[in-house]
């Protein structure tokens, strides 16, 4: 997935970009508290992405 299209999903969710760190980007989500990090590469493999919006989402959700 390209990192763009995930930025976007990301904030579709209501996610709010909060700092730059070493290698990634850290976004959270104000309705749970959860953080996670997006690394700073063109393409994030599918797997990783689909983790990433799980947990800002519904972390709850899934197994």
């Amino acid at each position: 997935m390209k990192r763009i299209e995930l930025i976007k999903e990301i904030e579709a969710l209501g996610c709010i970009f909060v700092r730059h760190g070493g290698k990634h980007d850290w976004y959270r989500n104000p309705n749970t508290g959860i953080s996670q990090p997006v690394a700073r590469h063109r393409e994030i493999k599918d797997r990783m992405a689909k983790h990433i919006l799980k947990m800002l989402g519904n972390p709850s959700s899934g197994s």
